[in-house]
């Protein structure tokens, strides 16, 4: 286990490879192929409810988008008021260029870039549209975790800054008139489809 996989597992996070789990690497592979197809290169993850975790399965995603491709790939956390992976870049120096995020390589070419520590909720929609006009050009895909961006109904305003939209659902939990009121709420040009967890 690498020192990387360690902190995950720390967090409750674990990436799935082929060996551990076939059957969930590949559906994490077929949904990277679909998403490829769409043409776009940032990607916002928009969870359906407040009970829905998004960063583990924007991880895995990743993961699939970097085998698929071998290109580099971005996780990018945007909750800067409860970022998900912010002790994975603890001491880590974050620069002027990348705004609030510090950058961590969890794999040869896949990156999660968090706040190191929560900061302002009011921050976060300027901070992700700041970042994502600076270097994104290193990556070839970007995937956003834009969960907290609903508390202050910045949701819509932060699905500007991406160029393609999916929301992830969970199995036996997320209703209908959740989906639903997404669904007519996001601009249809952008929206991806439903991804369903569990």
């Amino acid at each position: 286990m690498t020192q990387e996989d360690a902190r995950l597992r720390a967090i409750g996070v674990t990436l799935v490879t082929d060996e551990e789990n076939p059957r969930v690497h590949a559906e994490c592979m077929r949904i990277a192929r679909r998403l490829r197809q769409h043409r776009a290169r940032i990607i916002g993850m928009l969870p359906a409810s407040a009970d829905v975790a998004v960063p583990p399965i924007a991880l895995q995603l990743g993961l699939a988008f970097m085998e698929l491709t071998g290109a580099t790939i971005a996780v990018v956390d945007a909750n800067v008021r409860w970022p998900a992976f912010s002790s994975l870049v603890s001491g880590e120096p974050v620069t002027p260029d990348e705004s609030l995020y510090a950058t961590r390589w969890l794999r040869s070419s896949l990156a999660v870039l968090t706040p190191p520590h929560p900061g302002d909720a009011g921050a976060g929609l300027p901070e992700l549209a700041r970042m994502l006009r600076g270097k994104m050009d290193l990556f070839a895909y970007v995937l956003v975790d834009l969960s907290g961006f609903d508390v202050l109904g910045e949701h819509l305003a932060a699905v500007d800054c991406v160029e393609g939209i999916i929301v992830v659902a969970s199995a036996g939990r997320t209703t209908s008139d959740q989906l639903l009121r997404l669904q007519r709420e996001l601009p249809a040009s952008r929206h991806l489809g439903v991804l369903l967890a569990g």
